[in-house]
C-alpha cells in the first residue's frame, strides 16, 4: 500500500536556506512539494534559480498570495527576519490546521521585551508568540511533536546550545562563565548580494562582527538561562571566514567544583548516547567542520585546559543542514510523527 504523503510548501525557495529544503525534501519518501514561493525570482522555474534541481519535477515559483493552501499539510518559512510574523499570522488564521516550521529569527524569543530589545521593533504575533516552541528536538523533542508552530534555532545558537545546555542542566559547569568563540561559512549571511561579501572582500582573511551585539546572543542567554532557573549572559563573538558553509565553536566553561574534563565529556557522551544527530567524540579528540558538512550532524569534542578548573568544548555543524534546513527538516519529522532521521541519513560529504 502506498504510504500518504504529506504535502510541503516552503516559502522563500530562492534562498540558501530555501534551496537546502528541496534538496533535502527531492527524496524524502513521505513529503510531496505541492508550493514554492519567492519574491523577485517569481514566475521562474526552480531550475532558472538553481541549476542542480534541473533533473527534478518541482512547482514553479510563485508569489505567498498565489499559493492555493487547499491540502496543504506543513510548510516551511525560509523568509528574511522581520517579515514572517504578519505572513504566518495571516496564512494560519486563513488555515487554522496548517503546521508550520519557521526558519528566521521571528519566533525564536520566548520574551516579548527581548526581542524588542535585539530587533528593534515590537512583535508582530503575540498570540502565536506564546504558542511557538523553539525547536531544537534533542532537547524539546516532546513539545516539538505536539507544536502548531516551531521556532527554528540560529545556525550558531544550535552549534553553541548543544554542547553546553546539558553541562549547565548537570551542574558540570559554572554558568556565570561561559565564553562562545565561533566561525561561519559565508552562506551564513544570506544569498543577499552584498559588497561585504563578495570572493575578494572574504578570502585570504577572516574576521569579527556583531562583536558584542549580534542578534543570537539572544537565544543563548535564553536557553541558557532557562537550563540554569537563573540569568545566564554568555560571552558570543562570532566571525566570518571564507568558506562556503559550516560553524565552528570554541567554547570555553570554569568546571564546578569536583568535574574535570573527563567528567565534562561523560555528560555528554551520556546525554546524546541515544540521539542520530549528535556525535561526541572520545575524550581529547577535535572534531572539524568537513566532519560534518552536507550532513544534519553535530559533532561535539571536550578538552582539558592547561589551567585546572577550565575546559575547552568544541561543537560544529554544517549551518545549512542541522543549523538550518536540516534541523527544519528532522522538527517536520516530528510534527507529523515520522521516524525521525527521515530524509536527513545523509554522511559527510569529503572531501
Amino acid at each position: 500500500m502506498t504510504e500518504t504523503k504529506a504535502r510541503i510548501a516552503i516559502l522563500g525557495a530562492s534562498g540558501y536556506t530555501g534551496a537546502e529544503l528541496v534538496r533535502l525534501l527531492a527524496r524524502h519518501p513521505r513529503v510531496s512539494i505541492v508550493a514554492l514561493t519567492a519574491d523577485r525570482k517569481a514566475g521562474q522555474s526552480m531550475a532558472e534559480v538553481f541549476p542542480q534541481f534541473a533533473p527534478l519535477t518541482l512547482p514553479p515559483l510563485v508569489t505567498i498570495d498565489e499559493v492555493d493552501w487547499t491540502g496543504v499539510d506543513l510548510a516551511f518559512c525560509a523568509l528574511p527576519h522581520g517579515t514572517t510574523q504578519q505572513v504566518i499570522k495571516r496564512t494560519l488564521d486563513a488555515n487554522p490546521q496548517l503546521k508550520i516550521v519557521d526558519l528566521s529569527a521571528d519566533f525564536r524569543l520566548r520574551d516579548p521585551g527581548a526581542y524588542e530589545e535585539w530587533y528593534g521593533h515590537a512583535h508582530q504575533a503575540l498570540e502565536l508568540q506564546q504558542e511557538a516552541v523553539y525547536g531544537i528536538v534533542e532537547l524539546y523533542r516532546e513539545d516539538v511533536r505536539k507544536a502548531r508552530l516551531v521556532a527554528n534555532p540560529g545556525c550558531y545558537t544550535t552549534t553553541a546550545i548543544l554542547p553546553v545546555v546539558p553541562l549547565i542542566e548537570a551542574g558540570a559547569i559554572d554558568p556565570s562563565v561561559i565564553v562562545v568563540d565561533a566561525k561561519s561559512g559565508v552562506t551564513g549571511a544570506g544569498r543577499s548580494a552584498k559588497e561585504s561579501l563578495l570572493y575578494t572582500e572574504v578570502t585570504d582573511g577572516m574576521h569579527a562582527y556583531g562583536v558584542g551585539s549580534h542578534r543570537h546572543t539572544a537565544e543563548l542567554d535564553q536557553e541558557y538561562s532557562k537550563a540554569a532557573g537563573r540569568s545566564v549572559v554568555p560571552s558570543f563573538t562570532p566571525h566570518l571566514i571564507p568558506m562556503s558553509r559550516g560553524i565552528y565553536a570554541t567554547i570555553y566553561v570554569n568546571t564546578a567544583p569536583g568535574v574535570d574534563a573527563a567528567g565534562v565529556h561523560r555528560v555528554l557522551a551520556d546525554f546524546y548516547a541515544s540521539e542520530a544527530f549528535v556525535h561526541v567524540l572520545p575524550l581529547g579528540q577535535v572534531p572539524q567542520s568537513r566532519f560534518v558538512k552536507g550532513s544534519n550532524m553535530c559533532f561535539i569534542g571536550v578538552a582539558k585546559d592547561r589551567v585546572p578548573g577550565r575546559v575547552i568544548v568544541i561543537s560544529t555543524t554544517d549551518n545549512l543542514v542541522k543549523g538550518a534546513s536540516g534541523q527544519a527538516v528532522q522538527n517536520m519529522n516530528v510534527m507529523l510523527s515520522y521516524p525521525e532521521t527521515l530524509g536527513l541519513e545523509q554522511i559527510a560529504l569529503f572531501p
